[in-house]
């Protein structure tokens, strides 16, 4: 029989409105290394309560352990950063606060956000909600992203001695994000690649299955994930370490080939060099005048690639545990990118629920 609070999730799930057909929203961006406020049990009907790493970005097992914003030692994960899935779109994860919901019924739900405005405008991401913005405003998307500012919660600094950057809006240049740890740099030069370091772009967004590569993440899906539509943009459900993957495998198989066809080379280089010295040196036989040609073809192997080391391990938990490796290279020169942040109107509190 289920629980008494397993049903009233329940019930306040399928009571909450369909959030965002289409609906316009805002957006911020943050990053205070705080435990999620999905990651502790109990949240909403959902798989798993979200993934937590410690101070060192080791996944934990238990989602019990005390938010490192409060003096324990659970944190956001690195690998919670988003990437470039193509030209024009990305994933990535959020906390959000969306009109005539709740957190129990946003927590882990996936939505599919389109830029309206600033020079991302007709860009597409597709965000999990990991996170609830007390104060937030209405259908507003807190975009994670490191460098994105830590807010009025600070988790950063006891994790590792803190972020560059201000405390409201983060960094101003992509160059900053050379100064953090590196599971957290892929995904803070993001921002200035593929999200061109707009500010605050204003959004339309709708509720839709979440992608593989999201939940893989997080480790945590919603029971009612199946009733939403599927993204209507083209993605993938790679998620960024299995990129990598495939793309070390790739460059392995091309390295075999080179050795392969190296040696190929070399085994007929031989043989011709065989047959010249064979043919200066035989001597004519006594009566039948023919000459005896000695060949010897030489052996060859061919070469096997090296294994990546970039393939970042997974625990149990689905969080890898080499985050540097599971963040993508975005293509974009940073230097085009524009920096367009003005102080004063990064004064927004992000203000995020942890327990």
């Amino acid at each position: 029989m289920p629980s008494l609070s397993k049903i009233a999730l329940t019930a306040a799930a399928f009571a909450a409105p369909a959030l965002g057909a289409g609906a316009a929203g805002v957006s911020t961006r943050y990053w205070d290394c705080c435990k999620p406020s999905c990651a502790w049990t109990g949240k909403a009907d959902v798989s798993a309560p979200v993934n937590t790493c410690d101070a060192n970005n080791n996944p934990l097992s238990s989602p019990d352990t005390k938010s490192g914003c409060d003096g324990g030692s659970a944190y956001t994960c690195g690998n919670f950063s988003p990437w470039q899935v193509s030209d024009n779109l990305s994933y990535g994860f959020a906390a959000t606060a969306l009109s005539g919901g709740t957190e129990s019924s946003w927590c882990c739900a996936c939505y599919q956000i389109t830029f309206t405005s600033t020079s991302v405008s007709g860009k597409t991401m597709i965000v999990q909600s990991t996170n609830t913005g007390g104060d937030l405003g209405n259908n507003h998307f807190d975009l994670l992203m490191p460098g994105g500012g830590v807010g009025i919660f600070d988790g950063c600094t006891p994790q590792f001695g803190g972020l560059a950057g201000a405390q409201y809006g983060g960094i101003s240049s992509v160059s900053q994000c050379d100064s953090f740890p590196t599971f957290l740099q892929d995904g803070c030069k993001w921002r200035f690649n593929w999200f061109e370091n707009a500010d605050n772009p204003a959004l339309t967004f709708e509720r839709v299955q979440c992608p593989s590569a999201l939940t893989d993440i997080s480790g945590c899906k919603r029971n009612d994930d199946a009733s939403y539509p599927l993204p209507s943009v083209a993605g993938t459900d790679s998620s960024p370490s299995s990129k990598s993957s495939a793309a070390a495998s790739s460059s392995s198989t091309a390295a075999a080939a080179s050795s392969s066809a190296a040696a190929s080379s070399a085994a007929s280089s031989a043989a011709a060099s065989s047959a010249a010295s064979s043919s200066a040196a035989a001597a004519p036989s006594s009566e039948a005048g023919q000459q005896t040609q000695s060949q010897q073809q030489p052996s060859s192997t061919q070469g096997s690639g090296n294994t990546s080391a970039e393939s970042a391990p997974t625990s149990a938990a689905g969080v890898s545990s080499s985050s540097s490796a599971a963040l993508p290279t975005t293509s974009k020169d940073a230097s085009k990118c524009k920096n367009k942040r003005s102080n004063k109107a990064k004064r927004h509190l992000h203000q995020h629920l942890h327990h």
